[in-house]
């Protein structure tokens, strides 16, 4: 029964009870669950007894839980009857963090919801495969501070597919996916989080199709310093819809997020090899695309090996609407004093460059910022860090054709589960 040992709330009291319904139940391939008031104790059993291959089958209705659940046995898919008929809901917990926590490889969640977490919705760790498909994480009361920072939360994983799942009301990111490999994201919804979707430190990701609105920031693509994998890379942005992105940002004190302006289409901070392109964005306004350094907080030990500069962005083919007209949040505000005020333009980088690198005052070709055919989009740069220290020596320049030019197209992201 090695199975059983990560279990902390399996009691020697609840073995004779488990191994019955081990026996009974698990001599099929899939597991019948269906709610009732020991939904927590059957649920729960099963996810611990589950064998490699199992399928656990969710029926129609709300299931009601006072504790977190875990899952750590390879390849067992949890499905329901869809994203609105099968209901996990935890607005009574009193034990745990997460809502579900899953540690194993080649999972599979399907068609359910989760509902008004303590903390996240759904956290994934250190997993080798990991698919959603048409889940929703909501808090459903609405932005407040007090809900869960992540909707699905998948960490230090590879080969992540989040497909046609929706995502509302976490105070920090709806989908994020941080520290990981090889990452898909389409189809899906994010709205009324501080950020719709994020990606954060990670190699490899393809978000598209998507769509992330009344967020406080639609589409994050971050690097932050001080993680256990750094140097985020490669991530191409397409096809989104990220528009009317205007709540108000109610992330606690002391989050990284809590620095995102209202109303911020994409942000893309210190990444690197970056390719926005086929875009809608419309109404987000602070700006529709920022592109920014990192600057950290006074007194903040940031690791030496990190590097805080974003550096061959490629940025094509979108489609910008209004925006810019009410630039919000201490970054905003900087962005618009330093542009000499609004509204900001479509695309605003803050003009942050490695001096290390510069060469006549030029980076190498593959580390610059390409802007081309959007339409009639306009641009700043904002030579923000001279601006910080001597406003009269900021040079601003809204010259596009500065950018013009263009880098290979990032190649297609494929993950195993989803050929």
């Amino acid at each position: 029964m090695n199975r059983i040992r990560k279990s902390p709330i399996f009691s020697a009291g609840a073995f004779a009870i488990a191994y019955t319904f081990a026996a009974t139940s698990f001599a099929a391939s899939t597991v019948v669950l269906n709610p009732g008031p020991n939904s927590q104790e059957e649920l729960q059993e099963a996810l611990i007894l589950a064998e490699d291959g199992q399928v656990i089958q969710l029926g129609e209705g709300t299931f009601e839980f006072t504790r977190g659940l875990s899952l750590d046995v390879d390849n067992v898919t949890l499905r329901g009857q869809g994203i609105d008929k099968t209901i996990l809901s935890f607005k009574n917990q009193n034990a745990g963090s997460e809502g579900l926590t899953v540690t194993s490889d080649g999972v599979t969640l399907q068609g359910f919801a989760v509902e008004d977490t303590i903390g996240d919705a759904i956290k994934v760790k250190g997993a080798l495969g990991i698919s959603f498909i048409k889940v929703r994480a909501e808090w459903t009361r609405g932005p407040d501070p007090s809900n869960g920072s992540y909707g699905l939360y998948p960490v230090e994983s590879e080969n992540v597919l989040i497909d046609g799942c929706v995502a509302i009301g976490a105070s920090d990111a709806g989908l994020y996916i941080g520290q990981s490999r090889n990452v898909v994201v389409r189809n899906s919804v994010a709205k009324y989080n501080v950020a719709g979707i994020e990606i954060e430190n990670c190699y490899d990701a393809d978000v598209y199709d998507n769509i992330a609105t009344h967020n406080t920031g639609g589409i994050l693509v971050f690097d932050l310093p001080n993680l256990p994998q750094q140097g985020g890379r490669n991530v191409r942005v397409f096809n989104n819809k990220t528009v009317d992105n205007d709540t108000k940002n109610f992330a606690p004190p002391g989050n990284i997020v809590g620095l995102v302006p209202t109303g911020t289409g994409i942000l893309i901070m210190a990444n690197r090899n970056v390719e926005i392109f086929g875009n809608e964005l419309s109404g987000n306004d602070t700006a529709n695309i920022m592109i920014s350094s990192y600057r950290g907080s006074e007194g903040e030990k940031v690791d030496p090996n990190y590097y805080r500069y974003p550096e061959g962005i490629h940025i094509h083919h979108n489609t910008f609407g209004t925006g810019g007209e009410k630039p919000d949040g201490l970054l905003g505000v900087m962005a618009s004093t330093a542009a000499g005020g609004p509204p900001l333009p479509d695309i605003v980088w803050d003009g942050v460059t490695n001096p290390d690198k510069l060469n006549d005052g030029q980076l190498p070709a593959d580390s610059r910022i390409y802007i081309h055919d959007n339409g009639d989009a306009d641009f700043v740069s904002l030579d923000l860090e001279t601006w910080l220290t001597d406003k009269t020596s900021a040079k601003q320049n809204r010259d596009i054709t500065k950018h013009a030019g263009s880098l290979p197209s990032l190649p297609p992201v494929k993950i195993p589960q989803d050929s």
